[in-house]
């Protein structure tokens, strides 16, 4: 069985994507016609295609914040004795994010057809995978409306997570960038002011206001050409980084960055115990657990160490002797997970690591922002006053010779 990305229309002319499992295209074409939709395009989709898109923006994902918000709304209906079809049509009215609100609509008219729940979502790619896979894991033990609580749960510390990390990731770049516009509007506007004095200027200029000028005059001519060199690198980063080489290099790199590797490591750690906890927890299997642990993982490398993980358990050897050979995960986690081989008690243990990590994170990203804030406004200071003594070294310098001429 393999999954097949597709876009179609339905009755009403509105375009429709998602994907669905089938043992051929052909299939894959047939059933999507059963659900009442026109196929437009088929195509297998690869084991990393939800992370890697080769177009440059990609697809914009539903925030994890929204999905929280659908999972606990979800649940508080259903347990209120609200009929799965009802619910949906209820979030559907009442949900804000367009995307998300498309995707529940579809999903409503697949049950209403007479498909389960989970089956419905499958076909919507809005939906994440671990989210159908616990609905499915809800609807075989009666349970659904505890798996829909426990996703409200993830998706919201997802979401925390995120945010924290992003901020840590975020303010130093805009301060570097507050910077680099100070630099540049120093260079067009304020030193060509001074430009036609240090013309008159009989006297050779010093060294700094000569490479000053040389810079000023680079900038204002050639502007420009530095734009289209920023564009290039960015974009040629970006197309880079959607090959699978490219990917696995720069999410390497992201890993060995000073502080920020840590950082990133941390947090992967953090999303792993997460979603290992709430899946195990909620009765999945081992290896079901990390096949889809491994599909939530942004980074390829963890993506791929958490494949080799699965096989090794399949074949029987503990998880933890198998996180620990991987060589990506810290010895807090491979001794926590254990612990909890040997007591019979994972998830617990790995809830545990979950909530250690994500302190961690939130603690480091704290340190990290009071730590670059002093050390970017101290570069921008010296910066300014380079400027400065390279404006005011000639005025000077024709100072002291005009009081020895005197």
């Amino acid at each position: 069985m393999e999954t097949f990305s597709y876009k179609a229309v339905d009755a009403s002319g509105k375009d429709v994507k998602g994907a669905i499992e089938a043992e051929s295209k052909d299939e894959a074409a047939r059933k999507i016609k059963e659900q009442g939709f026109t196929p437009i395009s088929i195509g297998k989709q690869g084991a990393l295609d939800k992370d890697v898109n080769l177009s440059f923006f990609g697809p914009k994902k539903i925030p994890a914040r929204d999905m929280s918000v659908f999972c606990r709304q979800f649940a508080s209906i259903l347990k209120a004795g609200v009929s799965v079809i009802n619910a949906l049509e209820m979030l559907g009215e009442q949900t804000e994010n367009k995307r998300l609100k498309e995707a529940i609509e579809r999903t409503q008219s697949s049950v209403e057809k007479g498909e389960n729940l989970s089956d419905s979502m499958k076909e919507n790619e809005e939906f994440p995978s671990i989210l159908v896979d616990m609905i499915k894991a809800g609807e075989a033990s009666g349970s659904l409306e505890n798996s829909l609580t426990r996703m409200a749960v993830q998706f919201e510390k997802d979401a925390k997570l995120k945010g924290v990390v992003k901020k840590a990731m975020m303010y130093p770049i805009v301060l570097i960038f507050v910077m680099i516009g100070v630099i540049v509007v120093m260079l067009t506007f304020v030193i060509p002011s001074f430009m036609t004095m240090f013309e008159d200027l009989d006297s050779e200029l010093p060294i700094t206001t000569r490479m000053i000028l040389a810079m000023s005059d680079s900038v204002k001519g050639y502007w420009y050409v530095y734009l289209i060199v920023v564009i290039g690198i960015v974009v040629g980063v970006k197309l880079y980084g959607n090959t699978e080489n490219g990917r696995h290099n720069l999410d390497k790199l992201k890993l060995k960055i000073p502080v920020f590797g840590l950082l990133q490591t941390k947090s992967a750690c953090a999303s792993f115990a997460r979603t290992m906890s709430t899946l195990l927890q909620a009765g999945m299997p081992m290896i079901d657990a990390l096949e889809i642990s491994a599909s939530t993982m942004k980074n390829v490398l963890y993506y791929d160490a958490l494949e080799k993980v699965k096989s090794g358990v399949s074949l029987g050897l503990p998880l933890s002797n198998q996180l620990r050979t991987s060589g990506l995960f810290p010895p807090m986690v491979v001794h926590m997970v254990g612990i909890g081989e040997e007591t019979g008690n994972v998830e617990e243990m790995l809830t545990n690591s979950a909530v250690y990590y994500e302190e961690e994170v939130e603690v480091q990203t704290q340190t990290l922002t009071s730590l670059m804030e002093p050390i970017i406004i101290i570069l921008m200071a010296l910066v300014v006053v380079m400027l400065i003594l390279a404006i005011y070294q000639p005025m000077i310098q024709l100072y002291n010779t005009l009081g020895a001429q005197g």
